[in-house]
């Protein structure tokens, strides 16, 4: 689930970009796809996905919003989920479970030898 703690609230300032959007009215499965979607119908449709954002005139605010909010799930912006992981660097949480993910080698990433923990 999105965490929407990171929002910024329902203001129009923040939302009104959403009116302008070239997905708004469209089939929300294009977008997000069912679970366990796989190979190529999984990515035939990010591609039918992204060709819409691809001419959409708030494609930045979307991904900047969907970057914000973290969504883990869609093509936001004309990038998929991973696409935008890749952008924000490690998992904090995992897709599963939603808790946070194991912290391996901590003390080892800190430059403690191991064996001195």
């Amino acid at each position: 689930m999105t965490d929407i703690s990171r929002l910024p609230g329902p203001f129009e300032l923040y939302w009104g970009w959403q009116t302008e959007a070239a997905c708004r009215g469209a089939d929300s499965s294009l977008f997000f796809h069912p679970p366990g979607e796989r190979g190529g119908p999984h990515d035939d449709r990010d591609e039918a996905a992204k060709q819409v954002c691809a001419g959409c005139p708030v494609r930045a605010q979307c991904l900047e919003y969907a970057l914000a909010a973290r969504e883990p799930y869609g093509v936001w912006g004309g990038l998929s989920e991973d696409e935008r992981q890749t952008l924000l660097g490690p998992v904090h949480r995992t897709r599963r479970t939603g808790r946070a993910a194991p912290r391996r080698n901590r003390k080892r990433a800190e430059g403690v030898p191991s064996g001195r923990r």
